[in-house]
């Protein structure tokens, strides 16, 4: 499900900022005001360019944004009567076609999937009968005939002891009795399956 939601946050790198000799010069309230202006960019797209608007918007007295503003406006730009950020509309705008991208990407990729799934289907399909086509591609599943046998045989050779006393298996009562019991279920097993 798609969700038109605006982006949450903005990608931004400390070092860019901190490069620009004009964010160096600010003084502490000037910063303030810079990222200040910044957010609300971001949330709103645009402040009034009115300073006394300005001023009620950001919760700041007009004293204080008149004598901080000359030093931020070079990271703004006036477009009519609202202030915006240049910077972060470029970044909203490549955001946009990213997702643009990755939506026609997915919907192109849907299609050639769908369509190979539609060739496959016909060629398996002949168009007339619904029966098995001859050219199909894939090969048919053999259906099981009849009850539940196994194709798979068991083996009723007993291992002889002289092949564990090569293997330097020790003379232990334990292993002894351990074999002698492993020997008993096997020949309890294939008397069970052969119905004596």
């Amino acid at each position: 499900m798609a969700q038109n939601r605006k982006p949450p946050a903005y990608q931004e790198y400390a070092a860019t900022i901190l490069a620009e000799i004009s964010f160096r010069t600010m003084s502490l309230q000037s910063r303030g005001l810079f990222y200040t202006m910044r957010l609300e960019c971001w949330v709103n797209q645009r402040l009034p360019s009115d300073q006394d608007d300005l001023a009620k918007i950001l919760g700041f007295s007009t004293d204080q944004v008149s004598a901080s503003l000359p030093a931020v406006m070079s990271f703004f730009a006036i477009d009519g009567e609202f202030i915006i950020c240049p910077e972060l509309e470029d970044y909203r705008e490549h955001l946009a076609q990213r997702k643009l991208k990755q939506s026609q990407g997915g919907k192109t990729g849907s299609s050639i999937t769908n369509s190979k799934r539609n060739k496959r289907t016909k060629a398996i399909f002949d168009d007339n009968s619904g029966t098995l086509s001859s050219t199909s591609s894939t090969t048919p599943q053999v259906s099981r005939q009849g009850g539940i046998e196994s194709s798979v045989q068991s083996s009723t050779a007993k291992p002889s002891q002289t092949q564990f006393s090569k293997k330097g298996v020790i003379d232990d009562p334990f292993v002894r009795d351990y074999e002698s019991a492993e020997q008993c279920t096997a020949d309890d097993y294939h008397k069970a399956s052969k119905g004596y």
